[in-house]
């Protein structure tokens, strides 16, 4: 069996049993404070500060881990988490989930060393200081040089599996998103050191709810917060998924004859309510998300 050992900072310590956390399994020593099993090895967690990891697949865990394991088997040497991104990664980041009318956009990016100066030189490390033009020009750049996977789920078969007593919930459907995109992804036949999502959820909630879905991604994924503005490949798919969710905003709104606008304020009751006079509900059933309150806002707002 391989067996790997470290003396590490409680702190360090602290941030890996976070990571690993969807993975804890129990554990009757009295000196060990965390256990988990992943990726065919067990993660062990002294209160001496030793981290043991051991099984076939130690040494996958402690890449992903980004643990230096240079030293030798059984050493007790520290180490450190590898900071950055210098690393092949994925990244993933959804946008249109707050907006009443369009779809969600999911997209998972491959990001390698390489890429980050073709990608600063584009500002993308600065994408949220973007206007949506600036998104919309540079997201074709974006999409011919980084490999990447792009979903987008329309408002219509939103409606179709998200709402009561239907399959999913506002949450289950982007974790299938998310998933799907990077199993896909992945599929295509890259190797990333570390898969990245934009927290949007707990770790907890993303695996309740991933263990559900038919194609299941084997390695380790992190949920982070803000993560757009860590990881250039997280700000990559922020990028060319806005700009997805504004075209499909835009086609949409060219169907039915009306400027759709994005988010869900008060300007989108309105537009609710025009689309509600001149066609019915079916036009809300194509354009919008119907479980957000906007609905029954543009009923109000017609009927007065």
């Amino acid at each position: 069996m391989n067996t790997l050992v470290f003396q590490l900072s409680k702190t360090l310590i602290q941030d890996l049993t976070q990571r690993l956390s969807p993975y804890q399994t129990s554990n009757n020593n009295p000196y060990v404070t965390f256990s988990a099993k992943y990726m065919d090895a067990t993660f062990l967690a002294y209160t001496s500060g030793k981290l043991v990891i051991q099984g076939k697949g130690a040494n996958s865990l402690a890449k992903y881990l980004e643990l230096n394991t240079d030293s030798s088997k059984d050493s007790s040497s520290s180490t450190s988490l590898k900071s950055g991104q210098d690393f092949p990664m994925i990244g993933t980041d959804e946008v249109g989930n707050g907006s009443y009318f369009g779809g969600i956009a999911v997209v998972a990016s491959f990001v390698t060393p390489d890429d980050h100066a073709f990608l600063k030189s584009l500002g993308v490390n600065d994408s949220k200081q973007m206007t949506d033009q600036k998104i919309q020009a540079i997201a074709p750049l974006l999409e011919k040089k980084i490999p990447h996977q792009a979903l987008l789920l329309t408002p219509q078969k939103y409606n179709q599996v998200v709402g009561k007593g239907l399959k999913h919930n506002a949450v289950s459907v982007k974790v299938a998103l998310h998933n799907q995109a990077i199993y896909l992804l992945l599929q295509k036949g890259v190797q990333a050191d570390k898969i990245v999502i934009d927290a949007f959820t707990s770790p907890n909630n993303y695996q309740k709810y991933v263990t559900k879905e038919a194609n299941q991604v084997r390695q380790a994924i992190t949920l982070e917060e803000k993560a757009e503005g860590k990881y250039l490949a997280v700000a990559v798919s922020s990028i060319i998924a806005r700009a997805m969710f504004l075209e499909n905003l835009k086609t949409l709104g060219e169907e039915v004859g009306f400027q759709l606008p994005s988010g869900a304020s008060a300007k989108s009751d309105k537009v609710a309510s025009q689309l509600l006079a001149a066609y019915g509900m079916e036009s809300l059933a194509y354009t919008a998300k119907l479980h957000f309150a906007n609905t029954q806002k543009a009923q109000a707002l017609l009927n007065k």
